[in-house]
């Protein structure tokens, strides 16, 4: 992994995305009991040979709570904006409205590794696994061999196995980390993005968090907090481009309903939209959307006491959805880091400086943070393979 650039996160700019306030963390972990970690494998120069590297690329999960996800459910629903794409789980998800894995995300070629690897993982953990009932984990991708080797099948078991290990609340890496190592945004270098948002409902507080793979969108439709960003860097850009995808992951405490969980998960579409995706026809962009304010178990029996916000009140919960995902986006390309990858192609970093121009510029003022400050780069929560 090459020596890291100065990054921050968009807030350390002076960048805010709507009116909602944050969790502490501006992170999908400020939701409680949720907990993302990462393995990054990142190893090999551009010159090696087609399925013998370089590996650009990596593992992330997401777990949305610490006991048996199997046998203690959280609701959850899910949303596709643009299916060009593939979350192995979805249907599941869309059918009984229950979230029952860990969710992993990883790049396309390597959604079959992850998937055995959980599979085994989580039958390791539950002995009647197989025996009384089968299970379908979650396992997310997005396209990274523009950079990445997707040939060379990088994506071992090992790797899920670091990035579940790795799974800890608390800050989150962003930008080229874990799934995100290979991932570009609007021809820039994307990747990991996490924000959040405090809502209220009912009279209630409640948390919404949600964490991006951004590997999608055309460098003109780039656009920041309403600002044209893609539209004034018109250098920097790949030798090729293409549609891409994009995942996102919501998670809040509120309690709601799987039909609920679905609706928020359709606004988070609404935050890709105020960046510049427009779903295009490759583009697999896809959102999960689960609350963790109660658990189904398996093999009940009985009617299921639950309380459930009625819909009249949770308008806020959408907007903060909506805000949470934009702001997601935004950091996984302040904090990537520019990476040369396959063939020697280039995905350069969102530079920061311009981007300050740029926005203060369209009356958004912006600057880079003083000497000293924090950036957010030295996030904890992952692992990384190296030469």
């Amino acid at each position: 992994m090459p020596e890291q650039e100065t990054r921050c996160r968009a807030r350390a700019l002076g960048i805010s995305i709507g009116t909602l306030p944050t969790g502490p963390l501006n992170a999908i972990t400020d939701v409680p009991d949720v907990a993302v970690g990462h393995c990054s494998v990142w190893w090999g120069g551009p010159d090696l040979p087609v399925g013998q590297g370089p590996a650009r690329t990596g593992v992330t999960a997401i777990m949305a709570h610490d006991g048996d996800l199997f046998r203690d459910r959280p609701r959850a629903g899910v949303f596709a904006l643009n299916g060009a794409g593939e979350v192995i789980g979805s249907t599941a998800i869309r059918e009984w409205g229950l979230l029952e894995t860990p969710i992993v995300l990883t790049n396309s070629q390597g959604i079959g590794a992850a998937y055995d690897a959980t599979v085994r993982w989580l039958m390791a953990r539950d002995p009647r696994l197989g025996l009384d009932d089968v299970v379908m984990p979650v396992v997310g991708e997005c396209d990274d061999s523009f950079l990445n080797d997707a040939r060379g099948l990088h994506v071992l078991p090992e790797h899920v196995q670091a990035a579940r290990d790795a799974a800890a609340p608390g800050p989150v890496d962003e930008g080229a980390v874990g799934a995100g190592v290979g991932m570009t945004c609007h021809d820039f270098k994307g990747g990991i993005g996490t924000s959040s948002r405090l809502a209220v409902a009912g009279g209630a507080g409640f948390v919404v968090g949600v964490l991006v793979l951004s590997n999608y969108g055309g460098r003109a439709r780039l656009t920041i907090d309403g600002v044209p960003v893609g539209r004034e860097i018109t250098d920097l850009l790949p030798l090729d481009s293409s549609e891409g995808s994009c995942v996102v992951v919501a998670a809040t405490d509120a309690p709601l309903s799987s039909r609920q969980c679905a609706r928020l998960a359709r606004r988070c579409a609404l935050g890709l939209g105020q960046t510049g995706s427009y779903a295009a026809n490759g583009s697999g962009e896809i959102v999960l959307a689960f609350t963790t304010a109660d658990r189904v178990p398996r093999g009940a029996v009985r009617p299921l006491p639950r309380a459930t916000l009625p819909d009249e009140i949770i308008a806020e919960l959408f907007e903060a959805a909506v805000d949470a995902t934009a702001e997601a986006v935004v950091n996984s390309l302040c904090m990537a880091v520019t990476v040369e990858g396959r063939n020697g192609n280039v995905a350069h970093a969102l530079p920061l400086d311009r981007l300050c121009e740029i926005m203060t510029g369209y009356g958004r003022p912006a600057r880079l943070p003083v000497a000293g400050q924090s950036s957010g780069a030295d996030r904890a929560g992952g692992a990384t393979e190296r030469e």
